[in-house]
C-alpha cells in the first residue's frame, strides 16, 4: 500500500522528469520555460506552470544577515549538529548546515497543524548539474504543500514554479532571490485546512517572508502539490510534518526551527 508520505516522495522525486521536449517558451520572447497542454486553474486565467504567466519583477533584498535566533517557545528542527527531530536522515552534516543529498527527502518526526516556521537555505554557487535542478528543493508543508526552493536569481522557470512560488499554484507576488552560494530565509505562516470528515470546511492559506520581502499574505492553497496537475485535498488532513525535497542538487539548511500556533 502506498503511503501519503511515499506518495509524496514519488510526486517529488519524478517532479521534473517530464521530458524537455514538452517545455516550451513564452510567447513574449522572454525565454521563460514551460507548459500549454496543462490544465487551466480555476482560480486564475493560467494554465499550470504557464509560461505566458506575468513573471514576478525582481527586487533587491538587501545583503544576507546572520541567523535568526529562535524566539524561547519554538521547536528547534536543527541547530547545525542534531539531527533527532528528523526521519530519513541520508543528508549530509557540514560545518554546521544540513546539505541536501540525492532525492532523498526528509520530514520531521513530529506532525504540526498551523505553524510559524523559519529556516534558512543556500542554493550551491557551483551546481553541476541540468539547469531544472540549479538550486531546487522545497519546503513541504504537512508534507503535502510545497514553497519552492529554487535558483530563480540565475534561472527562468514557470512564475508558478520559481522560487518562493506555492508550488503549481501561485507565483510569489516578487522575485526576492539572492545570488547563488548566499544565505536565504524564508518565513512561513501557515494555516491548516480545516475538514470535517475527509470535507473540506476551510482551505489552508499561506503567508511567506522571502529575504525580509513579503512574496505571500494570506494566500490561499488550493491543495497539494503535483507537477502538472490541479491541487486536490484528498488527503482529509489538518496535521503533518515538514519535509525538506531533495531534488539532486545540494542545496546547504540551517536554523530551522517552529512555533506552534
Amino acid at each position: 500500500m502506498i503511503t501519503r508520505s511515499l506518495f509524496t516522495l514519488i510526486c517529488l522525486i519524478f517532479s521534473f522528469s517530464v521530458s524537455a521536449a514538452e517545455l516550451v517558451k513564452a510567447a513574449d520572447g522572454s525565454g521563460t520555460p514551460g507548459y500549454k497542454d496543462t490544465p487551466k486553474q480555476p482560480w486564475s486565467p493560467y494554465l499550470v506552470h504557464d509560461p505566458d504567466r506575468p513573471v514576478p519583477r525582481k527586487v533587491n533584498p538587501g545583503p544576507a544577515t546572520k541567523p535568526a535566533v529562535a524566539p524561547e517557545d519554538a521547536v528547534v528542527l536543527f541547530d547545525g549538529s542534531s539531527l533527532s527531530q528528523w526521519s530519513d536522515t541520508t543528508w549530509k552534516l557540514e560545518n554546521g548546515t544540513l546539505v541536501a543529498d540525492g532525492n532523498k527527502s526528509p520530514s520531521t518526526k513530529q506532525q504540526f497543524g498551523s505553524f510559524q516556521l523559519h529556516l534558512e537555505f543556500k542554493p550551491p554557487a557551483d551546481f553541476d548539474g541540468p539547469w531544472h535542478n540549479q538550486g531546487n528543493n522545497g519546503v513541504m508543508l504537512h508534507g503535502l504543500y510545497e514553497i519552492q526552493i529554487f535558483d530563480s536569481y540565475s534561472e527562468p522557470l514557470y512564475p508558478d514554479g520559481q522560487c518562493a512560488s506555492v508550488y503549481g499554484q501561485t507565483p510569489p507576488m516578487v522575485n526576492a532571490c539572492r545570488k547563488p552560494g548566499e544565505w536565504q530565509t524564508y518565513d512561513i505562516h501557515f494555516q491548516a485546512p480545516v475538514f470535517e470528515g475527509k470535507e473540506l470546511k476551510s482551505p489552508a492559506n499561506v503567508t511567506v517572508v522571502h529575504n525580509g520581502v513579503l512574496v505571500h499574505h494570506h494566500q490561499v492553497v488550493h491543495g497539494g502539490t503535483g507537477h502538472r496537475i490541479l491541487p486536490n485535498y484528498k488527503h482529509g488532513i489538518s496535521q503533518g510534518p515538514i519535509s525538506l525535497a531533495g531534488h539532486g542538487c545540494p542545496v546547504a539548511f540551517r536554523n530551522i526551527w517552529i512555533r506552534e500556533l
